[in-house]
């Protein structure tokens, strides 16, 4: 039978085992530190989010016709909450993904998707900082 096991022979014949688990420890000690990010995963995905809001705002706001006293653009709108382990961003305006997707009336008038298409490296680079990962 093979010996699937990289171990060091000593002179006396004995193996050293402990050179051989010598890389598995590292693997574990590796692996605790990433489940220690994941603990606070929402926190995590929470800055992210925060960050792609703050984008969304800055978004140019064309103007609107309505003038009444509770009017909200829909560019402030923009918000994220946490739904037990994820993060939703989303509008504050039940019409907001009828002017993103459109509809049979309307066409589109995309502003969510593009902007996370341009920018999602950013918030990739941001949350795997925040869990201790390196980034290249």
């Amino acid at each position: 039978m093979k010996n699937i096991y990289n171990t060091n022979v000593q002179k006396n014949g004995t193996s050293n085992v402990t050179d051989a688990c010598a890389g598995f420890e590292a693997l574990s000690e590796q692996l605790e530190f990433y489940m220690k990010g994941v603990d606070n995963s929402t926190e995590i995905l929470m800055e992210g989010a925060k960050s792609f809001l703050k984008d969304l705002s800055k978004l140019s706001k064309p103007m609107s016709k309505i003038r009444s006293g509770g009017y909200t653009h829909l560019i402030n709108s923009f918000a994220a909450e946490k739904n037990n382990k994820e993060v939703v961003v989303g509008w504050g305006k039940y019409y907001g993904r009828m002017v993103e997707l459109g509809t049979e009336r309307m066409s589109a008038r995309a502003h969510m998707y593009p902007l996370w298409g341009h920018n999602k490296e950013k918030y990739y680079k941001l949350m795997l900082t925040r869990l201790g990962m390196k980034t290249w």
